[in-house]
Formats: C-alpha cells, structure tokens, sequence
C-alpha cells in the first residue's frame, strides 16, 4: 500500500500542524472489471455475475437502509451510522436539525483476532 506524509491543515483540530501518513489511491476498480476479473477461470458467465451482484447490491442497500448489519461471508459486516450534533437536553433534539448525515461502517471479517483483509499489506513511501 502506498502512503504520502501529509501536515494537518485543519487549525480546529487538536492534530493541527502535525504530521501523518494517508493511503494513496491511484485507481478506482468499475465493477464492469471486477466482474470481468471474477468471471476468468470459472464456469459463470460475466452476465450471471452481473446479474447476482446488481441484485445482492439492491437486497444489501435495502437492509442497510431498514437498520439492519449486513455480514458477508469471506468480507465483513457493514452498517449505517448516524452522525449527529450533540444536545445538552433530551427535549432539545431534533432530527431535522442535528442529524447531519449517514455513514457507512464496514468491518472487516475477524478470526481469533486476525483481519484477513489487511493480511499481507506492506506500506511503500510514495
């Protein structure tokens, strides 16, 4: 994995002014080449494959958003979290006002403490 040393630039954070390494990305993988990809050496078609991934997408998006945690085998668990300000009393919240956003938490697949995911990385100073 390739990383780029970067100063913190935000003078509202604590970190302002200090010094730390972020993941350079150079590609974005289109799921036409993953399923291209997944479709080599096996008896699936690239349209199956399509097929399975556009629906399992819909079925996934549709628990996501229903609150539900959505674990898939071989990967992790993903979920929605709520981002929201802070109010000092109850009565004072709001949805429409302090709810700021939604995100999304994956967590990748963990046996006895090991994530598979991260099995492997050596980290490269671009």
């Amino acid at each position: 994995m390739r990383y780029r040393i970067k100063q913190e630039t935000k003078p509202t954070l604590s970190t302002f002014g200090k010094y730390k390494a972020v993941a350079v990305h150079r590609q974005t993988i289109s799921s036409e080449e993953l399923i291209k990809e997944a479709a080599k050496g096996h008896p699936y078609s690239e349209g199956e494959i399509i097929g399975v991934v556009i629906r399992l997408s819909e079925v996934i998006n549709r628990h996501l958003r229903e609150g539900d945690r959505v674990r898939l085998r071989g990967w992790g668990m993903m979920k929605l979290e709520i981002e929201s300000d802070k109010v000092d009393n109850l009565k004072d919240f709001r949805a429409k006002k302090h709810i700021r956003g939604v995100r999304l938490h994956f967590l990748p697949e963990s046996y006895n403490g090991t994530q598979a995911l991260y099995d492997g990385i050596t980290f490269d100073k671009d």
